[in-house]
């Protein structure tokens, strides 16, 4: 057997979906050959490497789901973890990558300081980071809400926009414009992320 035959056994080797008669070869050829027993070695070690990397407890749980898809495809995956197989350095990058970004994104939520900009704040309450407008009130024009939580009981008259927030409308609210939702971190994020793989992927 080949060294190049038996680099592409390696992959089916190690998720043991080889066929015996080749298994039997290959064992044979990493035997005498110590340079495709050491890349095997090396992909057993990225293999343990990837599967003992816990999930940030910062991260988006879509965040994983994202980044995979990103991968640049190859001619026939069997699965994703024979990608990381083939790919070691790029796979502990994007491990790497996961946990910077998720660090990002706590970072950026706990330095953020409650805004609320609008031509009409008269009727607006605010409690702690809470942005109330209260039910028979009416908010005349545009609401922007950054880095807080907006309950709309009443009426905006109006866009209602929030950054970096969420919002819970009451069956008595009413926005006469359009409620935009806006989370600037994990934007940027996904950005950073997408940028990175096409540079790995169609080279710089």
């Amino acid at each position: 057997m080949k060294c190049n035959a038996a680099i592409a056994y390696m992959h089916d080797y190690l998720d043991r979906e080889l066929p015996p008669e080749q298994t039997k070869e290959l064992q044979a050829h990493l035997a005498d050959c110590p340079e495709c027993r050491e890349r095997l070695e090396a992909l057993e070690k990225t293999d343990a490497l990837i599967r003992s990397v816990p999930k940030p407890a910062n991260a988006p749980d879509y965040m994983a789901y994202r980044i995979m898809k990103s991968l640049p495809k190859t001619r026939s995956p069997k699965t994703w973890t024979t990608w990381v197989r083939r790919h070691p350095a790029v796979s502990a990058a994007a491990m790497f990558l996961v946990v910077m970004v998720s660090s990002f994104v706590a970072m950026w939520n706990q330095s953020q300081q409650l805004t609320v900009r609008g031509a009409d704040l008269e009727h607006v309450v605010i409690e702690g980071n809470k942005v109330i407008v209260p039910a028979g009130q009416k908010v005349a024009g545009d609401l922007t809400i950054e880095n807080g939580v907006a309950e709309v009981l009443g009426d905006v008259q109006g866009n209602l926009t929030i950054i970096d927030g969420n919002v819970t409308l009451a069956s008595t609210a009413h926005i006469a414009g359009k409620i935009k939702t806006i989370d600037r971190a994990v934007d940027w994020a996904w950005y950073k992320v997408t940028s990175w793989f096409d540079t790995i992927a169609y080279g710089s």
